[in-house]
């Protein structure tokens, strides 16, 4: 069964349309929660058609984007009361806490990451509300994550065009996952320097 071809030729024929930023802010909220292709599958083509606008559509997409979060955010945030007497029954509680802990300590850094990088942002919306980590370091995490990633994608499809786009496409994974390293890495030396 095939999912994620369909969803994406959809979001490029959608891209097209009299009502594509519309579209585009849909996308990105849904895909803040649920929707499983993200939203730059629809920038990009976006920006390629209209580069003097990518400003105006990075902003589409980041505002959009953040508000899915907020929503996926508040979900985790009242969900927790159904899910906690389940993770005590299935003796995870402790894991939770551990996980909890973490979100708390490097909640910021973590949001920021999921909002930049291919990892599913929508799984750590949830996860925040859930863990507890406070909505503004959440929402300024996601608007310097999402908005970073959109105005990479976007900026660079103005500037080069055409031939930016297949080749974003086909590094985005790995400029993604060199974005998680340094993070990754700055938060080790940061807490050894501590230590």
């Amino acid at each position: 069964m095939r999912l994620f071809g369909p969803l994406y030729d959809r979001c490029l024929r959608w891209a097209g349309h009299p009502h594509a930023e519309a579209y585009l802010a849909g996308i990105s909220t849904a895909e803040s929660i649920f929707f499983p292709v993200p939203p730059d599958v629809m920038l990009a083509p976006m920006v390629l058609a209209r580069p003097h606008r990518w400003l105006r559509l990075v902003l589409v997409c980041t505002l959009a984007s953040v508000l899915g979060g907020l929503i996926g955010y508040a979900l985790g945030a009242f969900a927790l009361d159904l899910v906690l007497p389940l993770l005590e029954r299935a003796g995870k509680l402790e894991a939770y806490l551990e996980v909890q802990h973490l979100f708390q300590r490097y909640g910021f850094w973590i949001v920021f990451l999921a909002g930049f990088t291919p990892i599913p942002y929508k799984v750590f919306t949830l996860a925040s509300g859930a863990t507890g980590i406070g909505w503004i370091p959440f929402l300024l995490a996601s608007l310097v994550g999402r908005g970073g990633r959109f105005a990479l994608v976007g900026g660079l499809v103005a500037v080069g065009g055409t031939r930016v786009a297949p080749l974003l496409r086909r590094y985005v994974e790995g400029i993604g996952w060199a974005m998680v390293l340094v993070v990754a890495v700055g938060l080790a030396v940061w807490e050894w320097r501590g230590a």
